[in-house]
């Protein structure tokens, strides 16, 4: 959007808005998924949102364009995930959840790693950005090949994991709520990349086409940490936990006051913070949800971890603007807020 003409505000604002309406629909689509139980239809229905979305980016002429479709990317990722996620902690109850989901979380970032080596490619060919969002759609379609593939081998994914008949009267538990508040700290801590891009273009710390190079470079740390993370996690929780926390702090002032190799560092580091979201952070809500409370519980986490996303993201945006350094401190403090909840946080697995 910076290209087009948004400020450091309005990038930060957009990101978080987008991320809040997309972890907010997580709790409408979770209870949905809850109750009807059809997994699928709603998780072909998350993924279609994006055949249509990513290509329309080449379209846009004007921030505000991109931004709208930007958001709708969010919205639809959010309707696909409870459902996705509640799958995947049927299935992974076995070999270990964050084994199970370190290894989605590392599938996930290689195909963000392929995507951003396009469009280095592209650029670097073609210098039209455009072109690029129009071939990150061919991804899409094969993506929905694989899901139907996947929902011929296996049609009822909840028969994975033994479930109550009926609901529970009950609300979460203690532990639950104690993950919640510290995933919220770390949300709202947590710089999204979109500032990151738009720091980089501003102050010319990086060539333009070597944006996408560098978060190619984090989602391979997000995917390496995703599986080595994820299967130590089902070993030692806790430690894993905190480390990878640290790391992603230290992320932030190595990306917005270091040079060429520090913030490569930073990258990585960041890529680190991110790997851990999708794989530790989603295996803890399994550990804490009962079966039949699942999607349920993916949509609260959602929900919360967006809007304190979505507050985190604009302050951010908006500090940024006025003192880099600023924005760096209250980073480090929110997430630093998020240590005594996860470090008093007792895991108890469900069933």
């Amino acid at each position: 959007m910076g290209l087009l003409g948004a400020s450091g505000a309005i990038v930060g604002t957009v990101a978080g808005l987008g991320e809040f309406l997309g972890y907010g629909m997580r709790l409408i689509s979770g209870k949905i998924t809850d109750k009807t139980k059809i997994y699928w239809p709603i998780t072909f229905m998350g993924y279609a949102s994006n055949l249509i979305v990513v290509p329309l980016l080449a379209l846009a002429h004007r921030w505000e364009i991109a931004a709208l479709l930007i958001i709708l990317e969010r919205v639809g990722k959010g309707i696909r995930t409870p459902a996705r996620d509640a799958m995947l902690s049927y299935a992974t109850k076995e070999i270990g959840r964050g084994w199970g989901f370190g290894i989605h979380q590392a599938m996930d970032r290689l195909g963000a790693l392929v995507g951003p080596l396009i469009v280095f490619c592209l650029l670097g060919s073609t210098n039209n950005l455009r072109i690029s969002f129009v071939v990150l759609g061919i991804p899409a379609v094969f993506a929905l090949a694989a899901l139907g593939f996947a929902k011929k081998v296996n049609p009822y994914p909840q028969a994975a994991e033994e479930q109550k008949v009926t609901f529970s009267a009950e609300g979460f538990s203690k532990a639950f709520w104690i993950f919640i508040a510290g995933a919220g700290f770390l949300a709202a801590g947590f710089v999204d990349f979109a500032l990151i891009a738009f720091h980089f273009q501003k102050k010319a710390v990086l060539p333009p086409a070597w944006i996408p190079l560098f978060y190619t470079f984090a989602m391979g740390a997000a995917a390496l940490f995703s599986l080595a993370g994820g299967k130590l996690f089902d070993f030692f929780s806790k430690p894993v936990v905190l480390t990878a926390l640290v790391l992603g702090m230290l992320s932030v002032p190595c990306v917005f006051m270091g040079g060429f190799s520090t913030v490569l560092i930073g990258m990585i580091l960041w890529g680190i913070g991110l790997g851990m979201q999708g794989s530790v952070l989603r295996s803890i809500v399994a550990h804490l949800a009962a079966p039949e409370k699942r999607s349920v519980a993916y949509g609260t986490f959602g929900v919360v971890f967006g809007l304190c996303w979505f507050i985190g993201s604009a302050l951010t945006g908006w500090l940024y603007d006025h003192s880099i350094a600023l924005m760096v401190a209250i980073s480090l403090f929110l997430q630093l807020c998020s240590i005594p909840f996860f470090l008093n946080l007792k895991m108890e697995k469900s069933s």
